[in-house]
């Protein structure tokens, strides 16, 4: 099961993150692909942006280094509410295309939320 958390949450640490960057750094980019970029604001795909980033830091770095790892599973956590938060909005706009991703993101999220908290937690170096 630690195999498969990792896996988990390095892949999607990493994609998440990069995804993160995208909306950060290359907001042109991200108007000219995806439609609902065109109708939020430009501070709001920042800030989604930076919290996916976060997000992906969090998925990897506490749990790897085993400083304060308790952060891997709040991290992922909120990566699932942020995903809920996504299907929410694109059901708003009609765009149930998307809901698959945003489902099985979510999901994956929250499997990784309750293994780090209940299956496989890390311990800390100080424990």
């Amino acid at each position: 099961m630690n195999i498969v958390l990792w896996f988990f949450q390095v892949f999607l640490g990493a994609a998440i993150g990069f995804g993160g960057v995208e909306k950060v750094f290359a907001y042109d980019k991200m108007l000219q692909q995806y439609a609902w970029v065109k109708d939020v604001s430009p501070s709001l795909v920042t800030f989604i942006g930076i919290c996916e980033m976060l997000g992906g830091i969090g998925l990897i770095l506490p749990a790897l280094t085993r400083v304060m790892p308790r952060l891997t599973p709040i991290a992922a956590s909120a990566l699932t509410l942020l995903m809920v938060l996504a299907g929410g909005f694109h059901v708003m706009r009609g765009e149930f295309h998307s809901l698959i991703p945003v489902t099985v993101l979510g999901c994956l999220f929250a499997f990784i939320a309750y293994g780090r908290f209940k299956l496989k937690p890390i311990q800390s170096k100080n424990a």
